[in-house]
């Protein structure tokens, strides 16, 4: 299974600069909208200290990160809903992603046009989920048409889902996005099926520059992320395209020289890992180093087919070190000798940083 975050905005906010400085692609930058039609898609790898410390101590022939694919989707305008900007292809193209990066342009230049002609974020930002919502309202009412249609083959587990479906209309007619309704674990997986915009949890991404404007943008910005329960992370996406096309010497010396903490990139990456539910677990030995990304809950079944479908088909036991233990003794058989390998069976949930060494016959 492939994990997507979609990058998404108005055009010309600095999707594709901030996808190229995620991926170290080229994809096409230009000072016009609709720069973008097909989606780039890159795998970016998930930066993770742990896989270097574990590398201290076995000295691996190879070592192989989790990633994340990012799906750079062409700008949304007003009416896209409607198939405006060719907006039924763009809004397909989010659906197929499970998280969301809303690139948000929080600066003032005079060379790069806007497409309404002002910045101002809070627009923005609500052009963008007005289109989200009005087509999650089209699609919830079609499936209720749909359903109540069908009431009569399967009344239990469509009336289940009519009833959650009206829920989410009647808060789609609010105008208000569905992650701010309260819907339950169980209901959310019942309408799964409907690929809802407005479900998809969200990290909004601060393009600035260095004027003063853009604080003031940057601050209107997380007040609308607060409604919503969402992130911001603030970005320089042309300085930082310009740092990760450096060597490591001369970034951390650019980084030191005009205090720069982090790399906002990282931060993406890191929160972007977080909002799709995802945890890290690690396969170890001297050939190769393996992080593996599974959602959150996964059992050691689940995780076994992540690596190949033979090791969940013939699944035995799973030996289970955590990774905490793993750096603490550094050897297997002072691990066992102190008790700290555990054997699993197929229903074991799997914790973030457990190091994993699957038993199968086939």
């Amino acid at each position: 299974m492939s994990f997507k975050c979609g990058i998404i905005g108005l055009p010309n906010v600095g999707k594709s600069t901030l996808f190229n400085a995620l991926t170290k692609k080229n994809a096409t930058v230009a000072n016009f909208p609709f720069c973008t039609i097909k989606p780039n898609v890159g795998i970016v790898l998930v930066p993770d200290f742990r896989i270097e410390e574990l590398a201290k101590i076995i000295f691996p022939k190879k070592i192989v990160h989790a990633y994340i694919e990012f799906v750079d989707i062409a700008g949304l305008v007003k009416n896209a809903s409607k198939g405006d900007g060719l907006g039924n292809q763009f809004l397909t193209n989010i659906k197929d992603t499970q998280a969301i990066i809303h690139v948000v342009r929080c600066f003032k230049d005079n060379n790069i046009i806007h497409i309404y002609n002002e910045i101002n974020p809070k627009n923005d930002v609500e052009i963008i989920n007005s289109e989200l919502i009005l087509s999650d309202f089209d699609i919830c009412q079609k499936s209720i048409t749909r359903l109540e249609k069908n009431f009569k083959n399967n009344v239990k587990q469509i009336d289940k889902k009519l009833i959650i479906l009206k829920k989410c209309l009647n808060h789609l007619k609010k105008f208000l996005m569905l992650k701010t309704l309260n819907l339950n674990t169980f209901e959310k997986q019942l309408i799964h099926e409907f690929r809802f915009l407005t479900l998809k949890p969200t990290i909004y991404v601060a393009n600035i520059n260095e004027n003063k404007e853009s604080l003031i943008f940057l601050n209107q910005l997380y007040e609308v992320a607060k409604k919503e329960n969402s992130m911001v992370i603030p970005i320089f996406s042309n300085l930082e395209l310009d740092l990760i096309k450096m060597n490591i010497e001369e970034q951390k010396d650019f980084m030191k020289a005009f205090n720069i903490k982090y790399l906002g990139l990282n931060k993406v990456i890191e929160f972007g890992y977080k909002i799709l539910n995802l945890i890290t677990f690690f396969t170890v030995g001297v050939k190769e180093i393996h992080a593996w990304s599974i959602p959150e809950g996964s059992t050691s079944i689940q995780a076994a087919h992540k690596i190949h479908s033979d090791f969940s088909k013939g699944f035995i036991r799973a030996q289970i070190i955590k990774y905490s233990d793993f750096i603490k003794y550094k050897s297997e058989i002072k691990l066992k000798e102190m008790g700290k390998c555990k054997i699993e069976g197929k229903d074991y949930k799997m914790k973030d940083g457990d190091i994993v060494n699957f038993l199968f016959n086939i």
